[in-house]
């Protein structure tokens, strides 16, 4: 590594060092909507530590459903994570969609330089792939908790994603511009820290290209507000509960 890559590297770790992301039990609820209309739910649980592939890891979940009744958006689907405790790369991932009874499993074999994909249904396996990487990668659960860790690296990031059984890139501009933001679960302007950036995938809902985010700004670094392009368009991602001992969103100073 030269000289002005260890550097880099090494205000990324200060930056990260007093991050609080991987808290066992913490609980996040999101209502992601379209011009004021609700799409559906996303509701993200911290399962603490586990194991996975024989290393330490902590496992995550996301719960993603669509609201009933929307035409041509029907989406039941469950996102668990294992990734390693620094929360920056993946071990094992597996998407089950409770609609079709597709179920898929993405296996992070970083010993042996690759990443292995499998995909069932009707307990019929329909697609594998190998991956040779240079390079640890996340998956489009880990990805949010990467973020919350780099925060404050104020760097732009481009971070080795598999969405969808493709490999791929997300570029982050962490600005840590500190900025007062809204929502309806919180009755006083909460104290963010923002960025931005471009997925160069096609996850759930159909998210892709630019987007932007808000985070508290604080060690827990929540995710607070979400703007992505999916599908229909831009839509919006905003915290509506939370369980998390101790922790409340912070308030904004007046400016």
């Amino acid at each position: 590594m030269s000289r002005p890559a260890l550097i880099c590297w090494l205000l990324v770790l200060l930056a990260s060092a007093r991050a609080q992301v991987l808290v066992p039990g913490e609980e996040l609820t999101y209502s992601v909507s379209y011009l004021g209309i609700q799409l559906g739910t996303i509701r993200i649980v911290n399962e603490g530590r586990h194991e996975a592939l024989g290393k330490p890891a902590f496992k995550c979940t996301a719960y993603i459903d669509s609201r009933e009744g929307i035409p041509f958006l029907a989406l039941h689907v469950v996102y668990e994570s294992w990734m390693e405790p620094t929360a920056l790369a993946s071990l094992q991932f597996v998407a089950q969609n409770k609609l079709d009874g597709e179920y898929t499993k993405y296996t992070f074999d970083y010993d042996q330089r690759r990443i292995t994909t499998a995909t069932w249904k009707d307990r019929q396996k329909t697609d594998e792939r190998v991956f040779e990487i240079k390079r640890k990668y996340t998956d489009g659960l880990t990805i949010l908790y990467a973020a919350r860790q780099l925060l404050y690296s104020k760097r732009t990031a481009w971070i080795p994603t598999i969405v969808r059984e493709d490999t791929a890139w997300t570029k982050i501009n962490f600005t840590g511009k500190v900025v007062p933001t809204t929502i309806d679960a919180v009755s006083y302007p909460v104290r963010t820290v923002y960025f931005d950036g471009e997925a160069n995938w096609t996850g759930v809902y159909g998210v892709t290209g630019s987007f932007e985010g808000w985070f508290s700004d604080d060690d827990a670094r929540i995710p607070i507000k979400a703007k992505m392009k999916l599908y229909l368009g831009s839509a919006d991602i905003e915290l509506t509960a939370w369980k998390r001992p101790g922790w409340s969103p912070p308030k904004a100073t007046d400016q």
